[in-house]
C-alpha cells in the first residue's frame, strides 16, 4: 500500500452557494447561503460493482474503506493492494490481496444506491442478522463523565461544517484525553465510516478507544462499533430501542444525550466513572 492511499480524496468542493428568500419576523430578503454539497460515490470491489453512496465529497477513500470493513469485505489494511479514485466519474476501485474463491459471492446481486440518510447494515452483507459473527466485547477500559463533557465539547468545537451550514453529522475516534480522528459528512453512517477507514489506513488500534458522533445511535452504527472492537460510543443524540439491546448484547457501552453536563448511561455503566 503507497502513501497515497492514505491521504484523504476530495472529490470536489465541499460547499456551495444558494439564491435563497430569508424570512424573519415577518420581513423578506434575498440572500447567499451556503449549503453542504452532496456526491454519489461508486464503489468496486475487485473489479465488480458494488454499491453507489451519498456522501460529502471529502475523504471518499476513508469512506470506502471504512464501509468495506463496517461490512466484513475487507479485515484490515493488509487486505487491500490498491484503491484508484476516478475523479470524473466519483469511482473508487478497490483491489484486494484476496484469491477469487475468497471474494463475495460474484453471483449474488448487491448493488446497491444508498441515500445519505440511510444505514448500510442488511443492505449488502446482511450484518444485522449475522449477531454470531460479532464477538462480545470484554474492555477494561474506563473513562470518566467529566472526560465525555470535555470530548463532546471538542467534538462540537471542530464541527466548522456544521457550524457554516447545519447540515452534516460529526463523528470522531479518540482517546480518553482528545479527538484523534475527525470527520464530517451528511450521513452519520458516512461520518462514522470515515472515521474507521482512516484508522484501518494508518493502522490506529481501535480496542482502547472511543467513538463519537453527534447522531443517532441506531443498530447499524453499533455493529460498525462493535466490529471495530471499540468499547464505548459516545453521542449527544438518542439511541434506538434495538441499537442499546445490541449494545448490551456485544459489551458496548452506549451514552447518548450527551451533551452540556448531562448524558444517559444506556448501557455497560461500569465503564464510566
Amino acid at each position: 500500500m503507497n502513501q497515497k492511499m492514505k491521504e484523504s480524496i476530495i472529490g470536489e468542493d465541499e460547499t456551495g452557494k444558494l439564491t435563497v428568500l430569508e424570512v424573519r419576523q415577518g420581513k423578506r430578503k434575498v440572500k447567499l447561503d451556503i449549503a453542504v454539497e452532496e456526491v454519489p460515490l461508486t464503489i468496486f470491489l475487485d473489479g465488480r460493482e458494488l454499491v453507489t453512496l451519498l456522501s460529502s465529497p471529502k475523504d471518499l477513500n476513508y469512506l470506502a474503506v471504512g464501509f468495506l470493513y463496517s461490512e466484513g469485505l475487507v479485515k484490515n489494511r493488509e487486505e487491500i493492494e490498491s484503491l484508484i479514485f476516478e475523479k470524473d466519474k466519483n469511482i473508487i476501485r478497490v483491489k484486494t490481496k484476496k484469491k477469487k474463491k475468497e471474494r463475495p459471492d460474484s453471483t449474488r446481486k448487491v448493488k446497491k444506491l444508498i441515500p445519505s440518510g440511510c444505514g448500510t447494515a442488511a443492505n449488502i452483507s446482511g450484518n444485522l442478522f449475522k449477531i454470531g459473527e460479532y464477538k462480545r466485547l470484554d474492555s477494561k477500559l474506563t473513562i470518566s463523565s467529566d472526560e465525555i463533557i470535555e470530548l463532546m465539547r471538542k467534538l462540537q468545537h471542530r464541527s466548522r461544517l456544521y457550524r457554516s451550514t447545519g447540515g452534516v453529522h460529526s463523528a470522531a475516534l479518540a482517546s480518553r484525553e482528545d479527538i484523534l480522528i475527525f470527520s464530517e459528512d451528511i450521513g452519520r453512517h458516512n461520518a462514522v465510516d470515515k472515521v474507521l477507514g482512516h484508522c484501518i489506513l494508518d493502522g490506529i488500534p481501535l480496542d482502547d478507544k472511543v467513538t463519537l458522533t453527534s447522531g443517532r445511535v441506531s443498530s447499524e452504527i453499533v455493529l460498525k462499533v462493535a466490529r471495530a472492537n471499540i468499547p464505548i460510543i459516545i453521542s449527544r443524540s438518542a439511541p434506538t430501542m434495538l441499537g442499546a439491546k445490541l449494545a448490551s448484547h456485544l459489551g458496548v457501552t452506549l451514552v447518548g444525550f450527551a451533551r452540556g453536563r448531562r448524558m444517559n448511561i444506556y448501557t455497560h455503566e461500569e465503564r464510566v466513572t
